[in-house]
């Protein structure tokens, strides 16, 4: 494993299609970033595309092996895609990943998880005997619908000896029914992917949100944990009691609502939000987090999305002068937002402008939490 640097320390290449015809999608991307000695290739695939074509055709498409999921909506270097595909290659010499599917995840995958943090182990020491300078951050991508990435992401971190992780939970363009990670060459659902970077280039993994707690408090007086649905809030149905703290009836509740005021749970020092995915007809709201009874939750208010989110990217990309381009997976209710506010012309100038690739998730996770409404991310450098 040589990591040694040259003149040419890493060469990066974006792209996108948006091309509705699956073979002609993939042969758009292909040309924009395939590269034979590629340290790594990761795409974003919107779920309104066959999948299975799609899996096809990047398996024929590059000798390298190549890592991704179904979204809900892409970050390409254009700004905000919909129904098209996105991805990236890497080549340096002094960056090696490795990936590693973690399937039946419904079955538990402690094992697995355990398994792997020894490979990890055994990969990272090898690299920093043959070169001290080697750091190490790991990407996740996980089936947005398992309802398993608390349970995958706290033993994964434990068991990786807290190396930094960032990831995402793979969506379906807000149907609800299945999402997929790409490993080995196919879509696969109740499958999450890891992949270990390790590498003497220099990055730095980060998350930001632009929501603060207000005053309002939402006690959880009954839940479905495993389902993450919870029953009643305050005493009263969970819909309504939501609709009443508002300020709207139930039948206003959709996404958009959602994704404007979500509520946030304290977790040590620091506020973290946990929105809700749906209402539902029996009064019910179910969420993209875990969720318990006893829980006292806050709901948040929002500041500026663009603002907070220029100004973090303008601190986090100052740490490296000579950063090459930053992969994010940012919440599909910040996407919302950004619709519902018309903020999109702005989102795309700061996404071209700092050369963000990425997807809209279900869910995202930084180092051992899973969270919601953030974006998350690596900046990598030369």
């Amino acid at each position: 494993m040589n990591l040694t640097g040259t003149k040419l320390d890493i060469e990066v290449k974006r792209g996108f299609s948006v091309s509705g015809d699956e073979v002609e999608a993939v042969r758009e991307l292909s040309t924009q970033i395939n590269k034979a000695d590629a340290s790594a290739v990761i795409v974003f695939v919107s779920s309104k595309y066959d999948l299975r074509i799609i899996g096809d055709e990047l398996k024929n498409a590059f000798s390298v092996p190549v890592i991704g999921c179904s979204t809900s909506g892409e970050v390409t270097p254009d700004g905000y895609g919909e129904h098209s595909i996105t991805g990236v290659s890497l080549a340096s010499n002094r960056l090696k990943t490795y990936s590693f599917e973690i399937d039946g995840l419904r079955n538990g995958s402690s094992a697995r998880m355990a398994e792997i943090g020894e490979q990890v182990r055994k990969l990272r020491e090898e690299a920093k005997a043959e070169n001290p300078d080697i750091k190490s951050f790991g990407l996740l991508l996980i089936d947005g619908l398992s309802v398993m990435e608390e349970h995958v992401i706290g033993h994964l971190y434990g068991a990786l000896g807290n190396i930094p992780i960032i990831g995402g939970s793979a969506g379906d363009d807000l149907g609800f029914a299945e999402t997929y990670v790409y490993s080995n060459g196919e879509f696969k659902s109740d499958t999450a992917v890891f992949t270990l970077f390790l590498t003497s280039l220099p990055f730095n993994t980060f998350k930001t949100q632009h929501f603060v707690p207000t005053e309002e408090k939402l006690v959880v007086t009954e839940a479905e944990p495993a389902k993450r649905i919870i029953t009643e809030i305050n005493g009263n149905p969970a819909a309504e009691e939501y609709a009443n703290l508002v300020g709207m009836g139930v039948e206003e509740l959709n996404p958009t609502v959602f994704s404007n005021n979500p509520v946030m749970l304290k977790i040590g020092g620091d506020y973290y939000v946990r929105s809700i995915q749906k209402a539902n007809p029996d009064g019910s709201l179910t969420f993209y987090c875990a969720i318990e009874e006893g829980l006292v939750l806050t709901l948040g208010k929002g500041e500026h999305l663009v603002t907070n989110l220029e100004k973090t990217l303008a601190e986090e990309t100052a740490k490296i002068p000579n950063y090459k381009f930053i992969l994010c997976c940012e919440c599909i209710l910040r996407r919302l937002e950004v619709l519902d506010k018309a903020l999109v012309e702005d989102m795309n100038s700061l996404i071209k402008r700092y050369n963000v690739i990425g997807f809209h998730s279900y869910g995202e996770q930084f180092n051992s939490v899973h969270v919601n409404q953030t974006f998350t991310g690596f900046i990598l450098g030369d």
